[in-house]
């Protein structure tokens, strides 16, 4: 039986990577599948255990496209095409729009809490830390309920 596919949009690629932390998603998911747009947005030399693919129905990213932008239109309609353990998204337009078609959404902070539970980070306050320096915007309330979560 194939891993659980994991589907994320550019966001939190860049933020990870950013400081340097893109493998945790390597260590949590194995494989991470990214449509073109997400890694043409990246602007990076991804690793080997990215998979690019490219989206079957671009009737459905291009309709998706008219309210989002072409990294989670593309996620999105490759989410939905495929038996997804997760897509990882942080937009909020974006998250509802893959949550009305069904899909299983998470965001940055919920897969810190989960590398955290699997002793992948010892500490998720100091993952925000570094990912705030880079200019990545979390709310304030989502941080203090991640860190309750997580017991920090």
């Amino acid at each position: 039986m194939p891993d659980p596919v994991t589907v994320s949009n550019s966001s939190a690629l860049i933020a990870l990577e950013s400081i340097g932390r893109l493998d945790l998603l390597r260590q949590l998911y194995g494989t991470v599948t990214i449509p073109p747009a997400v890694a043409r947005e990246c602007g990076l030399t991804l690793p080997t255990w990215f998979s690019v693919q490219t989206v079957q129905n671009q009737g459905m990213a291009q309709s998706l496209s008219v309210n989002l932008g072409p990294g989670e239109s593309e996620a999105i309609a490759l989410a939905s095409e495929q038996s997804v353990a997760r897509v990882i998204l942080d937009d909020k337009k974006a998250r509802r729009t893959a949550r009305q078609l069904g899909l299983p959404v998470t965001g940055l902070l919920a897969v810190l809490l989960q590398a955290k539970q699997q002793g992948v980070v010892s500490s998720i306050r100091e993952v925000i830390a570094e990912l705030t320096v880079v200019q990545f915007y979390i709310s304030e309330s989502l941080v203090e309920e991640t860190l309750r979560r997580a017991g920090e």
